[in-house]
């Protein structure tokens, strides 16, 4: 057989630099912006309160708002509330691929995309966001994406909080929740601070008054007023979390994270998106509801894990469409478009083209949705799962496993669609596959081997994204390959495939044999030149 060979197919682009704000895509066909802004303005507004009761539980809050018709002014409201809303600012380090122009000339090495001793280029970037104390002792809720690095490909190295008084505190990160969207913070200081408490977003109505308060753009201490357009909306994301409450309550860039107040003063949401094909405020924004976020918060602040139920399935809304063709009601139950090997809902017998119409005897609704349902069922138990079948209803038992990270449903999802578009695949960016064969590649679990058309026992990495300048794609790599061996060694996760670059590297050699792994096409070895980073 042949130490080198050429595989089929044209590389792509490299992954276009992601901006600081990441966009949320909902089904609906436009851009919801997550709201964390990169304004670095900061205005000082109100007084830190001296004592240890919480802002919204003041005897006198019940007189602010009348019973009785629309309040007459929501000044005395936020003079109570804004001391406990913050602005969170952070310093991040941020790795960056850029394109070079000069590929294959002799300025290649001028201008490439790393920098010098081999390392990726890094740029420092600044986000800027809002959150709440909810305690005496300095505790903060804040939206994950305020404090976390776009895509997971940088460093956060500083968190600043600034109270409303122009006070700055280094902030520590005590726990974060990325399928929820929440993240709490520590701030030590002059104690006690002040703090507001969560209320009961289940006695919200659409109609109700709602007030914001955040830092929009940085202008610290804006206060807008709205009220509840819609309650536990579901956006069409798909997420475990896709439940929010609507609110027309202006919110833009660097809301994000804020509290949402009833008119008794209570938090009863997190401000955390928006659905605008502007990206600015159009009426239309987000927030995580209190029932959803406090269950989640106090387990944070304890240090202990988030353990969600996960089916393994993926699926589909019953819209009007596919109601009509199945002869169903439209918005009750879920299509099951794929079931993934060694998961609960294959071992129970649940199969393509099902749909599941009640879990654990809750009806699945647009309003209440499979993956909301099972994400808050403890891994283990056993529940019982009703779904319709070839016209015919049938109830089959499904143990609940642990829902894996976030991380690895990405990469769950990595490969499905189109193979040669390498541009949508982060992968591991920061290894010395990425650095010295242009690879970014991903540890082959049994789903991602399924979807690649391999046997789910097939060990090795997969190819997520190829740099067109590399010599991989040269000779065609492309996403989607598996890489079995490096050097005749077996590969079995990123840090093999790295390992046996080093080795390379210790003995002088300028190339790595690889063996590569296609979709419907036999095993082949492909040496790939290093690159020269230097």
């Amino acid at each position: 057989m042949c130490s080198r060979a050429s595989l089929g197919g044209s590389p792509a682009q490299d992954e276009e630099e992601r901006e600081d704000v990441k966009p949320v895509r909902y089904a609906y066909g436009l851009t919801s912006a997550l709201l964390v802004g990169g304004a670095t303005l900061s205005l000082m507004t109100g007084n830190p309160a001296g004592a240890q009761v919480a802002q919204n539980e003041q005897s006198q809050m019940q007189h602010i708002v009348p019973r009785a018709g629309a309040p007459a002014s929501f000044a005395d409201l936020t003079a109570q509330l804004a001391p406990a809303v913050v602005n969170i600012a952070t310093r991040q380090r941020i790795e960056v691929q850029t394109q070079n122009p000069f590929a294959g000339t002799p300025f290649e090495g001028l201008f490439g995309q790393r920098g010098g001793n081999g390392q990726p280029q890094t740029r420092e970037a600044q986000s800027l966001g809002s959150g709440f104390i909810i305690s005496a002792d300095g505790y903060i809720v804040t939206n994950n994406h305020v404090i976390s690095s776009p895509n997971g490909r940088g460093t956060v190295e500083e968190i600043t909080v600034t109270t409303p008084d122009g006070t700055e505190y280094p902030a520590k990160l005590v726990g974060a929740d990325a399928a929820s969207d929440l993240a709490v913070l520590k701030i030590e200081g002059k104690k006690p601070f002040p703090f507001v408490k969560f209320g009961n977003s289940k006695a919200e109505r659409p109609g109700d008054w709602v007030i914001a308060i955040g830092n929009p753009f940085g202008l610290g201490g804006t206060v807008t007023a709205g009220i509840v357009s819609a309650v536990y909306r579901n956006t069409g994301s798909g997420s475990a979390y896709d439940r929010y409450i609507q609110t027309d309550a202006s919110i833009n860039k660097g809301n994000s994270g804020g509290p949402l107040f009833d008119m008794a003063g209570q938090v009863i949401g997190i401000n955390n998106a928006i659905f605008s094909p502007s990206g600015g405020s159009v009426g239309i924004g987000f927030a995580i509801p209190s029932e959803i976020a406090q269950p989640i918060v106090e387990k944070l602040m304890k240090g202990e894990a988030i353990e969600r139920g996960y089916l393994g399935v993926s699926i589909q809304p019953v819209d009007e469409d596919l109601a009509d063709s199945l002869g169903l009601p439209k918005n009750r139950g879920e299509l099951v478009q794929s079931v993934q090997a060694g998961q609960p809902a294959e071992a129970a017998g649940i199969k393509p083209g099902d749909i599941v119409v009640k879990v654990n005897g809750k009806d699945v609704t647009s309003d209440q949705t499979l993956s909301y349902i099972v994400a808050n069922i403890d891994p283990g138990t056993t529940v019982p799962v009703e779904l319709l079948r070839d016209g015919k209803r049938r109830t089959v038992n499904v143990k609940v496993a642990k829902r894996p990270s976030e991380k690895a449903l990405r990469e769950q999802q990595m490969f499905n669609g189109d193979q040669d578009n390498n541009d949508q695949m982060p992968g591991d960016n920061s290894g010395l596959a990425q650095d010295k064969l242009g690879l970014s590649v991903v540890a082959l679990t049994p789903q991602i081997a399924g979807q690649l058309g391999a046997p789910a026992s097939t060990k090795g990495v997969a190819v997520a994204a190829v740099d067109p300048s590399s010599d991989a794609a040269r000779k065609g790599l492309q996403r989607g390959d598996i890489i079995l061996s490096a050097n005749y060694q077996p590969i079995a996760d990123t840090a093999g495939l790295d390992a046996q670059i080093k080795q390379a590297q210790a003995d002088k050699r300028e190339a790595v044999l690889l063996r590569i792994q296609r979709r419907g096409q036999a095993a082949v070895y492909v040496a790939v030149r290093l690159m020269d980073n230097k």
